[in-house]
């Protein structure tokens, strides 16, 4: 048995397969914090989700390319490689010539491996750009709405989203911290490209033995861990603006805000504070009117107010809390909630945006850019919004609009997707997969039969990362981890290198998609271009490389504040725009120029409460990566009943008869799904949290209508988006209602 090194996008890792042809993986030894992530690697290797042949749906096969309701209920039929390439290579051709390559969405939105040259999205979008183009889609499900909206306000989403004030500049200066939506520490496990050493959840642990305050502001008091001793704020879910706005209103009308910072770094202030002074509507932002919407004591908000200004104060806002109607508005309103402190820019103040979304955020790592493989030049120019795939597919030439433009939705006849899983990000499942069944024909690369690859006519087995040579390395991270093979590919699965190759040799497009070079070519000719020392046989050797270049005294738009005139912000004032005169201009009914409390339409204090009148979270998880390694061990062993866990409160449980481990069917109008019940008063009344990642699985015929088994989420949450400005995804909260499920469960039949 030989130890070999490699990475994933929870953290780095050593692993070897037994004699008994178990996967055994032990974390980086440099790695202060590892993810209980890896422990669903062994399921990589055999498990009976595998694809293990290339497999055409039966009706395709059949009838041909077209429209069709049996996608995700039809058998498949395995078929050789030739066979299956062969008709790749027709199909791309034929919609090529009759409908143009913008009849191709080359989707491929996900997380497949943390290989930098087996990175499936680069993959397929080369191959595409070979063959002409495909359609392609602007932003993310996790930060769309605060990638395009962050640019309006302070110039530069990529210096806040991935750029935050280093933690131990935190912990030497801040003095009051104010989270809202927390630090989730089971999100620091993952990193784009991964993580060598965790060193955030080692930060929160210094943070609890400091001697800085911590307020936090979120429903769900595990946002951050329970050694951090904090005042926690458990407001109404999604009126973190409403809050924000109160708080900024005592600022105003006592005096506490900085109004030189405000003139000096700042435009549109004045038109803002008419606002929240209510003299644009009547209708004051006091302590009081946020105390009514958030359900927290007008005194808490007036005394936190007061702390903020009188203390080195930093706001933290995590993405959760952009993935709602209106998500825009909480990223803005904490902006300009710590412009008036009149902190951004100085050690420990200010505010940042992600920390506990990503293992990365206020990491003193180097930044280094590492190889990549390149992707060549689209030479098509039409895209949708990430999260609009269904409203696209289910309405071609329909008008929408997105960031001042107006468009139109393109006519898609192939979609193509590889390394992802829509079935996973998207939100109201029971539309998307009537959207699914619009295509002529639906292409997916995956290791597994999940939803996505259940909802194609043609299904090509990939290799996982484990079971091909590549290289990895995650924002900030410390090293280059080479990856080597650890074990043989699955039954007939290839490298989605090698099926592109096959399918480009076809179209004759191979000499444009290798260059003349295989894989382990790629690697070496990769890494030379971007250093030659060490050689790449002595990396390989080695098995990593060491980065450097860490910087632990980083603070966010610190040169702006030390001269704002030579370190300008890349918006038309110049300056942090509280008001945006561009995003005004746009005449958006959700979305205004300015920061403001929109009431949305899933919240406990609106008229849906009535029929729904508990609040749903569906957060990340903490057993898995999304739906990844869904049927992993570390994943399966916090299934409750075999399903997705769902934590309620006492009060709420009671109320409706439900018991620790209870199955238990939650609903809306949009649809419904079977969880196990987990009672926890870590979650506050009327609150409900159901992590993503459950891999769906719909029964059609139940007598109480269409559900998910397994307990996926997204068949309740609504597939609106947050405002016309930047399109982005709602996913995070929903109303439903809970009732014991009584009687014999459907079977989970996936994984």
């Amino acid at each position: 048995m030989t130890i070999l090194p490699s990475t994933s996008h929870w953290g780095a890792f050593l692993a070897e397969v037994g004699p008994d042809g178990q996967l055994k993986v032990s974390p980086h030894p440099a790695d202060p914090a590892p993810s209980a992530l890896l422990g669903n690697l062994p399921a990589t290797l055999g498990h009976r989700s595998r694809v293990s042949a290339p497999a055409i749906r039966r009706g395709w096969l059949d009838n041909g390319p077209g429209p069709d309701s049996g996608r995700g209920r039809d058998e498949f039929v395995e078929v050789s490689w030739d066979k299956a390439l062969d008709l790749v290579a027709a199909e791309l051709g034929r919609v090529r010539e009759r409908h143009g390559n913008q009849a191709i969405y080359g989707g491929s939105y996900g997380w497949a491996s943390a290989g930098r040259f087996h990175h499936s999205q680069s993959q397929l979008h080369r191959f595409l750009n070979t063959i002409g183009g495909y359609t392609y889609h602007k932003g993310t499900y996790s930060f769309g709405c605060s990638m395009f909206a962050l640019p309006h306000i302070v110039g530069d989403a990529n210096a806040v989203l991935f750029g935050g004030t280093a933690w131990p500049t935190i912990l030497r200066n801040t003095e009051l911290l104010v989270a809202f939506g927390g630090m989730p520490v089971k999100n620091m496990s993952v990193s784009p490209g991964g993580l060598t050493e965790h060193t955030s959840p080692v930060h929160l642990d210094q943070l609890a033995e400091s001697e800085v305050e911590v307020a936090l502001i979120s429903p769900l008091r595990a946002d951050l861990p329970s050694t951090v001793d904090v005042k926690w704020h458990a407001l109404r879910p999604g009126t973190d603006t409403a809050l924000m706005l109160g708080l900024a209103h005592t600022l105003c009308t006592e005096g506490l805000h900085d109004r030189a910072f405000l003139d000096r770094y700042t435009t549109g202030y004045d038109e803002f504070e008419r606002y929240l002074l209510g003299s644009a509507d009547g209708v004051p932002k006091s302590a009081e009117w946020a105390g009514a919407i958030t359900e927290i004591p007008a005194a808490d908000l007036v005394a936190l107010a007061r702390k903020m200004a009188a203390s080195r104060t930093m706001i933290t806002i995590t993405w959760s809390l952009q993935r709602i109607q209106y998500g825009e508005q909480p990223i803005w309103a904490g902006i300009t909630l710590a412009a008036m402190l009149g902190q951004i820019g100085l050690p420990g103040g200010g505010f940042g945006h992600g920390y506990g979304s990503m293992g990365d955020m206020g990491s003193t790592g180097p930044e280094v850019r590492t190889p990549f493989l390149p992707q060549g030049t689209n030479p098509v120019e039409e895209f949708i919004p990430v999260n609009r795939i269904a409203d696209m597919l289910l309405n071609p030439g329909q008008r929408y609009e997105f960031n001042g433009e107006v468009r139109h939705y393109p006519d898609i006849r192939v979609v193509y997707w590889a390394g992802g899983n829509p079935f996973h990000h998207h939100q109201d499942l029971f539309r998307l997969r009537e959207a699914f069944t619009r295509p002529d024909t639906v292409i997916v690369h995956d290791p597994y039969w999940t939803a996505s690859a259940r909802h194609a006519d043609i299904v090509l087995p990939a290799t996982t990362f484990v079971e091909r040579e590549d290289f990895g390395s995650g924002r900030r991270d410390s090293r280059l981890i080479a990856m080597h093979r650890i074990a043989e590919p699955a039954g007939q699965a290839r490298d989605d290198y090698d099926i592109f190759t096959g399918i480009a040799e076809r179209m004759g497009a191979a000499k444009e998609f290798t260059e003349g070079r295989t894989s382990r070519e790629w690697l070496e000719h990769l890494y030379s271009e971007w250093r030659t020392e060490p050689s790449f046989a002595d990396f390989w050797a080695a098995g990593e490389l060491e980065l450097t270049g860490e910087n632990p005294d980083y603070t966010l738009f610190s040169d702006f504040r030390a001269d704002p005139d030579a370190h300008p912000l890349p918006t038309p004032s110049k300056r942090i725009e509280i008001t945006s005169a561009t995003v005004a201009g746009f005449g958006y009914d959700d979305c205004p120029g300015y920061p403001v409390w929109l009431e949305p339409e899933d919240w406990l204090g609106g008229p849906r409460a009535q029929r729904f009148p508990l609040h749903l979270i569906a957060n990340q998880p903490s057993t898995r990566l999304h739906s990844q390694l869904d049927v992993g061990p570390t994943s399966q062993a916090a299934k409750v009943a075999g399903r997705e866990a769902i934590r309620i409160h006492p009060a709420d449980a009671a109320a409706r008869g439900i018991s620790d481990g209870d199955i238990v069917r939650v609903f809306n109008d949009k649809g419904a799904c079977l969880a196990g019940a987990v009672v926890s008063e870590d979650v506050r009344p009327s609150v409900v949290q159901l992590p993503t990642g459950a891999w769906f699985d719909p029964v059609e015929d139940h007598p109480t209508g269409p559900l998910c088994a397994h307990g996926n989420p997204n068949v309740l949450t609504t597939d609106r988006p947050t405002s016309r400005l930047t399109q982005g995804c709602t996913g995070q909260h929903t109303l439903v209602q809970i009732e014991r499920f009584d009687g014999e469960a459907p079977p989970v039949t996936v994984g």
